[in-house]
């Protein structure tokens, strides 16, 4: 038994110095004057931030911009989220620049009438469509970007 003990201390001896000298070196490179300590620093940053409702919530405006949350044009709800469905006309969905929107908006009070639709869902389209993050405006954008009303 002593002869195993013996074979295994020499291994664990070298083990035990060298993560000694790992953590020293590691001390050394993330003083908070090093470069790779920003480095660290900055990606261990909270990914979100609780907000209370009626108090200033800073940094909020530069997080919704980052993350996309920025206005989008009726160019890009069209090809990101109708297009999909308006294109093709699946399950009966009004394509792209046809007459049928013409028809439905009439029907339905105009442009403002095919809002409420986009909005509560109509049919097989969802609430919103595929976009629940867009705001009435870009949806309505998006609306008379395909019905050229």
């Amino acid at each position: 038994m002593n002869l195993i003990k013996k074979l295994l201390a020499a291994p664990v001896a070298v083990l035990a110095l060298w993560a000694v000298s790992a953590q020293a070196a590691t001390v050394e490179e993330l003083s908070p004057k090093s470069a790779k300590y920003a480095e660290i620093a900055e990606r261990l940053q909270p990914v979100g931030q609780v907000c209370v409702s009626g108090q200033e919530c800073k940094g909020v405006g530069a997080v919704a911009v980052a993350a996309g949350g920025a206005a989008m044009s009726a160019d890009d709800v069209v090809a990101k989220y109708c297009g999909a469905c308006h294109t093709a006309g699946v399950l009966g969905a009004p394509k792209i620049g046809d007459a049928a929107w013409k028809v439905r908006a009439s029907a339905k009070g105009g442009v403002d009438g095919l809002l409420k639709s986009a909005i509560a869902g109509i049919n097989a389209m969802p609430p919103k469509g595929t976009c629940a993050t867009c705001s009435d405006d870009e949806l309505k954008g998006a609306i008379k970007k395909m019905s050229g009303l």
